[in-house]
């Protein structure tokens, strides 16, 4: 019998991280206050009309040549050693997978982030996620950053969400419009489960509770915001972004596995009851 699988999806800047990620490194390293920088970008957003994500690409580019900076592979990589994390985060994956199974349930982590694929492969939780979904540069011949590879912004999130559902993960597979049938489905729906801080992650959200799936969203210190999601039903549930045993969070997503578990284990017994009747039929018709 094929194990039951659940997704946990992840937004990473202020979802398992405390702050913007660029801000633990590269933002210093620049000579520039977080506030200038992010002020800047949202300045060229606006004057010259661009998607924020590739407009924030285009200015850590830009600085980085000005100052001088390695805009490399492996120096972001490097950055991602100074990533804060929430609490009890560094060892949540591996408390939340040994739970699922026993619990009959195979737990897969994702990253879908707007932040920099690199940096998030290089900080500490990394080799946790199956896949990790962020914006990443294209590097030229001598390894620097000229060009963005990947924009993820709020809306394409969502496009991660579907290739998960039907397992074509990799972002050049292009069959991800394609019909799937029901039985070859990777993850179904009702097993999706997504947490994220707020505006940006309002699609994924939305797309997993409308689906029979979950939406959870955390909070540091400010819980308006995510009550407002939580009033406007774009969420199932709204936490503090404390990952540690025992806390809110922690029992609202065992909680939910524990569900998905039984749900599983129903749809077992009613299809091998099912099977049962089937075969009284056929022995009954001979």
């Amino acid at each position: 019998m094929m194990k039951t699988k659940i997704a946990l999806m992840y937004d990473f800047d202020h979802t398992l991280c405390t702050r913007d990620m660029q801000e633990y490194g590269f933002i210093p390293d620049l000579g520039m206050s977080c506030e200038q920088f992010w002020a800047e970008v949202t300045n060229q957003t606006h004057t010259k009309h661009m998607d924020a994500i590739l407009s924030y690409l285009y200015y850590m580019k830009v600085k980085a040549t000005e100052k001088g900076y390695p805009l490399t592979k492996p120096k972001l990589q490097q950055l991602g050693q100074d990533v804060e994390f929430f609490p009890g985060v560094r060892d949540w994956f591996e408390r939340i997978t040994k739970f699922g199974k026993e619990n009959n349930v195979e737990i897969e982590h994702y990253i879908i982030s707007s932040g920099l694929r690199e940096i998030i492969k290089g900080c500490q939780i990394a080799h946790n996620f199956k896949e990790i979904y962020a914006s990443q540069f294209h590097y030229d011949d001598n390894g620097y950053a000229d060009w963005p590879a990947m924009a993820v912004n709020f809306t394409n999130k969502t496009q991660f969400f579907f290739r998960i559902h039907k397992g074509t993960l990799d972002i050049s597979n292009d069959k991800i419009n394609e019909a799937v049938p029901e039985e070859d489905i990777y993850v179904p729906y009702a097993n999706m489960i997504y947490l994220g801080d707020g505006l940006t992650d309002v699609p994924c959200m939305s797309l997993a509770k409308k689906y029979g799936g979950n939406s959870i969203a955390v909070y540091d210190t400010n819980s308006e915001a995510t009550k407002k999601l939580l009033d406007d039903d774009r969420v199932n549930f709204t936490a503090k972004a404390d990952y540690r045993q025992g806390k809110d969070l922690d029992k609202i997503i065992k909680t939910i596995i524990r569900s998905i578990a039984l749900n599983a284990s129903l749809s077992q017994m009613q299809k091998k009851e099912q099977l049962c009747l089937e075969e009284d039929v056929c022995e009954n018709a001979d």
